[in-house]
């Protein structure tokens, strides 16, 4: 059966489901920061899905950078499936720029402390992802 590592709950809010994955948000306004998580038990890397849903994810990810792009103009929008903590595959995509405060260091700190998103930020940023990603 499939369920979401709870790590991933719980340092994210929910956004929508996809075809095949679930799109969750960061609550990091420091950072946009979108996960997608294939909705596939026991699931740890992309090597484990069909050719098909390979496929699907490689359209998710691009859906989802294009938004980023749009939406936020930044630098540099980086991708990356680590699975060094959680195993569970989940894809981050992240819109990255020069004068953020962790350029160009990755944003994997053990001492990175999220800065939530207010309730405002988060209801604007929900809207424009249900209007930028139809």
């Amino acid at each position: 059966m499939f369920s979401i590592d709870s790590r991933l709950l719980s340092s994210c809010f929910f956004l929508e489901e996809w075809p095949l994955s679930s799109v969750f948000l960061k609550n990091n306004s420091e950072y946009p920061w979108f996960i997608l998580i294939p909705r596939q038990p026991n699931l740890k890397s992309m090597d484990m899905l069909s050719s098909n849903l390979r496929y699907q994810l490689a359209d998710e990810i691009h859906r989802l950078s294009i938004f980023v792009q749009d939406q936020f103009h930044p630098d540099q929008v980086n991708v990356g499936a680590l699975g060094n903590i959680v195993q569970q595959l989940h894809v981050h995509i992240i819109a990255r720029f020069t004068h953020d405060k962790l350029w160009p260091e990755g944003v994997w700190q053990q001492n990175l402390t999220d800065k939530p998103y207010t309730s405002t930020e988060r209801a604007a940023l929900i809207h424009a992802f249900h209007q930028g990603t139809r």
